[in-house]
């Protein structure tokens, strides 16, 4: 016998997928408060920053580089893509169906701080990489502190 812990949450988040592909959109929710979903599923992103550059990775797989699109106007990033739905075939019968099939958008505003000629791309393992670097008028600059000490050592140097 096997035991299931029951989550209502899990059974709520799947029952709004479900609308969302019959209805053919998805709803608004607190997590998308920055992007513009118009597909029928949204891949997870990962968004990763440091002094250089910010770095977004979207988990993609079964996808091939061919088959993604990515587009930068006005500021904003968008990604798109579309998994194609499985034929049934003869003698196969499926018992459940959990990936998430048709087309996907996802748009993300960038910050004024990225270097948008200078973005690039990647694809390997299902993962699509895109590096956004940083303008180097935007990157963090050391700036040196004169000490009372050498202001104090100039007076005495002029005074002799």
């Amino acid at each position: 016998m096997n035991l299931v812990t029951w989550s209502p949450y899990r059974d709520l988040a799947s029952m709004q997928e479900h609308f969302n592909r019959l209805l053919g959109s998805t709803l608004p929710s607190r997590e998308r408060d920055e992007e513009l979903s118009l597909g029928a599923w949204i891949p997870p992103v990962d968004i990763s920053e440091d002094t250089e550059r910010i770095v977004l990775t979207a988990e993609l797989p079964g996808f091939k580089e061919d088959e993604l699109e990515i587009q930068m106007e006005g500021g904003v990033l968008t990604l798109r893509g579309e998994r194609k739905f499985e034929e049934e075939k003869e003698g196969r019968t499926y018992h459940r169906r959990e990936r998430s099939y048709g087309q996907f958008v996802r748009s993300f505003t960038l910050p004024n701080n990225v270097d948008r000629d200078r973005i690039k791309a990647s694809f390997s393992n299902g993962l699509l990489e895109i590096e956004l670097p940083k303008r180097e008028e935007a990157k963090p600059k050391q700036i040196p502190i004169s000490g009372v000490g050498k202001t104090r050592e100039a007076i005495d140097v002029k005074a002799k």
